[in-house]
C-alpha cells in the first residue's frame, strides 16, 4: 500500500508541475518502474476509455476488447515514440549543459504522462475527445518542465525537444479516437 501512496502522491506532483519531483525521480533508483507504470496506467485508461466509446455506440462485447486493446497499444506505442523522438532531438540538435541520460529522460516523460489517466473519460459524449485533448496538452506542459529539470534545459529548448515526439503521441491517441470505425458520435459537429 505504501507503494502505491508514493506512486499517486509522485503522479499528482508531476501533474501540478512540480518542478521539484523531476529532480527527485532523476536521482531515484525505483522512480523508472514508477515512470513505466504510470505509462502503462494511462495507456490502459486510454483503452478503457476507447472500450467504453465503442460500447456507448452499439458495437457489441466485441468492439470493447478491439477498443480496449488498440487504445492500450497506440497510447503506449506513442509514448515510447515521444521517449526516442525526444530523445533524439534532445541529443543531436538541442544539446544541453550536461550529457542526455535515456533513463532519466525516460523517467521524466514517464511521470509527465501522469495526466493522461484522465483519457478514461475520453468515453463522454461530445466532451471526450476535448478531455483527451486536453490531458495532452497538460502532459505536454508537464513534460516540458520535466525536461527542464532532468536536462538543465532552458524552457524554450525543453519545449523544442518535447514537442516533436509529443506530436507523434498525440496524433497516435487521436488516430484511434476518431479513425476507427465507430458509430458513436464523438464531435459536437
Amino acid at each position: 500500500m505504501e507503494i502505491w501512496n508514493k506512486l499517486i502522491n509522485r503522479m499528482l506532483r508531476a501533474a501540478r508541475l512540480d518542478s521539484c519531483l523531476f529532480e527527485e525521480v532523476a536521482t531515484d533508483e525505483e522512480a523508472l518502474g514508477q515512470a513505466v507504470m504510470i505509462s502503462l496506467l494511462a495507456s490502459l485508461a486510454t483503452g478503457i476509455g476507447m472500450a467504453i466509446t465503442g460500447l456507448i455506440g452499439g458495437k457489441g462485447p466485441m468492439w470493447f476488447v478491439w477498443g480496449l486493446l488498440s487504445g492500450f497499444f497506440a497510447s503506449l506505442a506513442g509514448w515510447f515514440a515521444w521517449v526516442v523522438l525526444t530523445y533524439l532531438a534532445a541529443t543531436t540538435y538541442l544539446r544541453g549543459p550536461q550529457k542526455v541520460n535515456i533513463t532519466e529522460l525516460t523517467t521524466a516523460l514517464g511521470f509527465a504522462n501522469s495526466p493522461c489517466i484522465l483519457r478514461i473519460m475520453m468515453c463522454l459524449p461530445l466532451l471526450g475527445w476535448m478531455v483527451t485533448f486536453l490531458a495532452g496538452i497538460w502532459a505536454l506542459a508537464s513534460g516540458t518542465v520535466a525536461l527542464k529539470q532532468a536536462l538543465d534545459f532552458s524552457g524554450g529548448k525543453a519545449l523544442g525537444a518535447n514537442i516533436i515526439g509529443w506530436l507523434v503521441y498525440m496524433a497516435m491517441v487521436l488516430l484511434i479516437l476518431f479513425w476507427i470505425p465507430s458509430s458513436y458520435k464523438m464531435l459536437p459537429f
